[in-house]
């Protein structure tokens, strides 16, 4: 098999039985799936023999990999898009809700999971193979060091699970970090309690100065905070509704002036 050229950090799985493992984390409520950077094709190969799927959607950026899956895969059920999953209209792509899964290329793995955050109405459910710090960074909760930004706002609106590890030896070429296999899956809350663009502002500020305790953090974004026991805690401490409190505290101020 000739592999199609690495792009954007890209590593491709060799390994059947880690595919089939990774496809079997997918839930069998969807009937569509959107696989996402498929490469040469061996996770699309798993989800195929899952009868419950009745159409897959592979997106793909690289030309190679393109003209690779569309000489050797011919079923029905898919539909092979070229182009670039972080500047594509998800929301005009597709018109009901899906499952998205891939291993995601890591120098971009954030960026989709933003995109993600951004179409958290048409995505359910995520399945993504991942470098494994970030997979334990989104998956952290308040308290640990690896807590961060990713962690707040996915866990503002998924469910999150770390599943496996998979080793550098399944992979071509082989990377020099370990990977892991992550689950999130849409929870039930539809809005949060406050303005969601002015949450997502608080929580990248704060991160963004994590030393600092929340008062002094937040500074940019509001002077005259009230005193508060939230306030003088920082980033790392709070949880998603910690966050969801201070941010109505910032909007109430920022309506006050």
């Amino acid at each position: 098999m000739v592999h199609p050229k690495k792009y954007l950090g890209q590593h491709f799985l060799t390994d059947h039985n880690i595919a089939t493992k990774i496809a079997g984390c997918l839930s069998k409520t969807y009937a569509h799936v959107c696989e996402l950077g498929p490469g040469t094709g061996i996770l699309t190969q798993a989800l195929l023999k899952n009868e419950n799927i009745r159409q897959l959607s592979l997106i793909e950026i690289d030309s190679e990999s393109v003209e690779y899956l569309r000489l050797n895969f011919h079923d029905s059920r898919i539909n092979l898009f070229e182009q670039d999953f972080l500047k594509t209209d998800l929301k005009r792509l597709f018109h009901q809700s899906l499952a998205l899964i891939g291993n995601f290329p890591y120098n971009i793995s954030s960026r989709i999971f933003f995109r993600v955050i951004e179409n958290r109405e048409l995505f359910g459910e995520i399945v993504g193979m991942i470098q494994k710090e970030v997979a334990e960074r989104i998956v952290a909760s308040p308290g640990n060091k690896t807590y961060g930004i990713p962690s707040v706002l996915l866990q503002a609106w998924f469910d999150i699970s770390y599943c496996f590890t998979v080793n550098e030896t399944v992979f071509f070429p082989p990377p020099k970090v370990k990977s892991a296999v992550i689950h999130l899956k849409r929870n039930n809350t539809k809005q949060l309690s406050c303005n969601e663009k002015l949450f997502i502002t608080v929580v990248k500020t704060a991160f963004n100065q994590r030393r600092k305790i929340l008062s002094n953090a937040l500074k940019p974004l509001c002077n005259s905070l009230p005193e508060h026991l939230l306030l003088r805690q920082r980033a790392e401490q709070l949880s998603v509704n910690d966050f969801v409190q201070i941010t109505q505290m910032v909007e109430h101020e920022k309506s006050a002036r």
